[in-house]
């Protein structure tokens, strides 16, 4: 299933109810873990992602994600654990056991089949069809994959163990496991394969057993995958065996260089403690002008120590030492004091004071780049051309009314022209057939083609001449308005009708919740996904792609909370969209004091 590319949907942080919910399903779905362990592996305090993909086939997959390491991932409404948390507790599961070279099939998209299945002397694990089990190597009890039954333990034994043994959905080495933090299965030796090693002739005749499996489970293989995955058959047995010894090898020297390195890096909370130290003395220094205190405390954060934020780092005061923002500006209070924080009204702290003077902040040195986007291209890639906002410009095209008008300049209707060849066309006309009034050259005088393009019923008694502007305005008007976007490097667009404004608006959730929604973001070659990303990064707030009901390939930002201010600056400011293509600005929630 996660063989391919996935696309990401959606991720934000778990509610205490619904983490409450995942506890309750992981015992129901795994009642051999033990309280102790479902705490260990959900923790109540830390923060936990939930993030909803789609894999490349379309299949809607929800992921639990902790510390960046996928912990579970549901299906159909159905839960199961990953490599991540099977090398945890390898007894979670049932698991089958194949021969290492197996697994290089299995990553490619392979299900396992029944003549790779290694039997110890226990027999098979039991089973029915369609319980989720797990897959591990002879050689450690690490399972590698994660999958279902196809059949049962007694079906798979009655057919002579051929045919499709398990459904493989997740693997070691697949994209999903490259989600996380990429480490390598833990070495578990299996107690069976070590008694076997101790007899020579024994090991002899596993390797002949081998042999004799691999071709049955080659010929399987084949028939289930297409012929393109297939490749390099000659060296699939030993020299596949000599990578694998070879990958874990240099997994347990990256493992164990990684863990020496540790203990001279600092702790993740010392290196946040020591970025919030930084934004906060950048945005004191460069952002916050005396004229905007009384300052909320939140605002400060959201508005001004957040954009301070180094690219490439995510400012998170939950992972620093303090846990609250109110513990760190009194921090900054009682052992800097650099600032005086206030209640002003109850529950709302505010800055009401700075010390401009304090030595630590008067010798603090403002990094040459700190915005966020600075250097961030369109989509968040490197190495992509950064964004450039289209060039816009509103044509008119010849209506059925106006095509006599325009008749001698071989317009014809449907024709799409510029507003200045709209005016040299009808200026052409006016003075080909002597039409400029002579006593008053600012008058045109009206004859029966004017009257009849320009004039309404009720004027053509009345209306004898019209100023030159008039006429002009007039013809415009009559005409259907079109646009031309040109994006650099592409060839023009032309539409008929008006653009459409980027709409920015702020709809309630629940009670007392509010969101933004953006959308025609793609009219001007924005991606929605990077916008998104870009103001996650600035507000710390999640974020959902929704598709737009009705609209081909237009997509629906929504972000939490009253975000229309920083859209508005990052539209206006970073994308360089011009502000009458915007619309809802006004819509941003206005500052001051309660009264």
């Amino acid at each position: 299933m996660f063989a391919k590319q996935f696309r990401v949907k959606s991720n934000t942080v778990i509610k205490g109810s619904d983490r409450r919910k995942l506890k309750a399903d992981i015992s129901a779905a795994f009642p051999s873990l033990s309280t102790d362990e479902l705490s260990e592996l959900i923790p109540n305090k830390e923060e936990l992602n939930v993030v909803k993909i789609y894999a490349h086939k379309g299949d809607a997959v929800t992921l639990f994600v902790l510390h960046k390491n996928p912990l579970f991932f549901e299906l159909e409404k159905r839960l199961y654990p990953t490599v991540y948390v099977l090398w945890r507790y390898p007894a979670l599961l049932p698991t089958f056991r194949t021969w290492p070279p197996v697994l290089q099939k299995l990553i490619g998209g392979a299900d396992l089949m029944l003549p790779g299945v290694v039997v110890s002397s226990s027999g098979l694990p039991d089973v029915k069809g369609g319980d989720c089990c797990a897959v591990s190597v002879v050689s450690n009890r690490a399972p590698v994959a994660v999958g279902t039954a196809a059949v049962s333990s007694a079906e798979m034994r009655s057919l002579g163990m051929k045919g499709r043994g398990v459904c493989v959905l997740h693997t070691y080495m697949d994209n999903l496991w490259a989600f996380g933090d990429k480490s390598g299965p833990p070495s578990l030796p299996d107690a069976e394969s070590e008694g076997q090693a101790v007899s020579g002739e024994e090991c002899e005749v596993d390797e002949d057993e081998e042999e004799e499996v691999q071709k049955s489970v080659e010929e399987e293989v084949e028939e289930q995958m297409p012929c393109e995955t297939i490749t390099g058959q000659a060296c699939f047995g030993i020299e596949a065996l000599s990578l694998t010894k070879q990958e874990e090898e240099k997994g347990e020297k990256g493992n164990e260089e990684e863990e020496e390195n540790q203990d001279d890096q600092k702790m993740p909370q010392e290196i946040m403690d020591a970025l919030l130290l930084q934004c906060f003395l950048h945005a004191l220094k460069s952002k916050v002008k005396k004229s905007e205190l009384p300052l909320l405390t939140s605002t400060f954060l959201r508005n001004h120590m957040f954009s301070c934020c180094p690219s490439g780092k995510q400012l998170d005061i939950k992972k620093s030492s303090y846990k609250k923002l109110s513990k760190f500006l009194q921090a900054m209070q009682q052992q800097h004091n650099l600032v005086r924080v206030k209640e002003l009204t109850k529950g709302v702290e505010s800055i009401v004071e700075v010390d401009w003077k304090n030595p630590e902040l008067r010798s603090f040195n403002v990094p040459e780049e700190t915005d966020v986007e600075a250097a961030t291209v369109q989509d968040g890639g490197e190495g992509e051309t950064p964004y450039h906002p289209p060039e816009i410009t509103t044509l008119y095209s010849v209506s059925a009314r106006l095509e006599p008008l325009f008749m001698d300049a071989n317009k014809r209707k449907g024709t799409i022209l510029q507003p200045a060849e709209v005016r040299y066309i009808v200026t052409e006309y006016v003075k080909k057939n002597e039409l400029v009034d002579e006593r008053n050259k600012n008058y045109v005088t009206i004859n029966p083609t004017l009257c009849d393009c320009l004039l309404e019923k009720s004027e053509y008694q009345e209306v004898e001449s019209l100023k030159w502007d008039d006429l002009f305005s007039r013809t415009l008007g009559r005409m259907q308005e079109c646009y031309q976007v040109v994006f650099p490097g592409q060839a023009p667009i032309k539409k008929k009708g008006h653009i459409e404004p980027i709409d920015i608006s702020v709809a309630s959730r629940g009670s007392n919740k509010k969101v933004t929604l953006i959308k025609n973001l793609e009219v001007y070659g924005l991606d929605p996904a990077a916008v998104a990303t870009a103001l996650q990064r600035r507000v710390q707030a999640s974020f959902v792609l929704q598709p737009i009901p009705g609209a081909k390939d237009k997509v629906l930002v929504q972000i939490q909370g009253n975000q229309i201010h920083q859209v508005s600056n990052l539209l206006l400011d970073h994308y360089q969209i011009p502000r009458k293509y915007i619309q809802g600005l006004e819509k941003a929630s206005k500052g001051g004091k309660k009264k």
